[in-house]
Parts: structure tokens; sequence; C-alpha cells
């Protein structure tokens, strides 16, 4: 099984297309012996071109807004029958409904294990749950003074802004007297 450091973005990418009424989304992961180029494949076809077009602007928009992460290439656009985007750990294959079946990828590749996006999501959240558990247990460990000198610096730093605010507001009465004054002469 490949490395599973690529699911945050896998799901990411399936949740876009998901988004954008992809049909058949599939998730495949390729067997390291046969594939060096990638780890996954994540397939999906749209009904016509312009869904297509559709569904990889808003893989493209997701992944680089929330992960930073744009594409090395993109292939297929303008004729949008088979867009192919290549994120190097992980490619998108949108098809049309006729490609997809005339070029079959799930057979071509045999050996791959087909993965559902709620498994991908559920190894994902244990994954997070485990790592929290371990990062909770490294934290109890350290010593109490830590914790307070970390607490003591926000405090000391949250004073003086409301000491100066207060000074702020002393100083403008005065000025508003002065005016009030003159008025009356």
């Amino acid at each position: 099984m490949p490395s599973t450091e690529n699911y945050p973005l896998l799901l990411a990418a399936a949740a876009a297309c998901e988004d954008k009424k992809a049909e058949d989304v599939r998730i495949l992961a390729l067997d390291p012996s046969e594939s060096g180029l990638t780890d996954y494949f994540l397939i999906c076809n749209g009904s016509n071109e312009r869904q297509n077009i559709a569904i990889t602007d808003e893989i493209e928009l997701r992944l680089k807004r929330d992960f930073g992460a744009a594409p090395n290439s993109v292939e297929g656009r303008r004729q949008a029958e088979w867009i192919l985007m290549d994120y190097m750990d992980f490619i998108v294959h949108v098809f049309s409904r006729e490609k997809r079946v005339f070029y079959g990828l799930e057979r071509l590749r045999k050996s791959a294990t087909t993965i559902s996006v709620a498994t991908l999501s559920a190894e994902l959240k244990s994954k997070i749950a485990s790592s929290r558990t371990h990062k909770a247990a490294s934290r109890s460990l350290k010593p109490a003074i830590k914790i307070a000198t970390k607490a003591s610096p926000a405090k000391a730093k949250k004073r003086p802004a409301k000491k100066a605010t207060a000074k702020l507001a002393v100083k403008k009465k005065p000025a508003a007297k002065v005016a009030r004054t003159k008025k009356t002469k």
C-alpha cells in the first residue's frame, strides 16, 4: 500500500469532484512495483466537456487554497474529454463517459486496490486521533513551571494595552471642554 501522507489532498480532490456532481468517483492505490511515477489515481467522469472543466477547476482551486498545492501539469483541458492533472503523488483523471469506457483505466490497472472515499476518510481520522493522543501524552510530561511561564507573558502584554486606551480616553475629555467654552464666548 502506498504512503498515507497524501490522504488529505486526495480527500479534498474527491470532495471537489462530488461537489461538482462528478460521476463514479474512484481512488486507485497503485502497486509500487508496477507504478514508479505515482501512488494513486483519482478517476471520475462528467456528463459533458463543460462539467469536466468545472470539476478540474474546482479541484485545482480547492487544493491550492487549502494546501498550497498546484498541479505539476494539466493535459487535455482544451478538448475536455480526458483531463489529466498531475499532482506527483497522485494523478486525477476526469473523463467523459465515452472515453472512460473506451480507455478503461480500472481494467488496465488490475493490481491496483480500489479505495472508497469513506475508507480513506476513516483511516485519516484514526491517524489524526492517534497523533493527538500521542501529543497529549507528551504534553503531560512537561513540567508545570514551563507551562506557567508561557502563560504569564501573554497576560503581561494585555495589561499595557488596556492602560494605553484608558490614557487616550482621558486626553480627549479636556479637549471637548475647551471647544465648548470657546463657543459660549
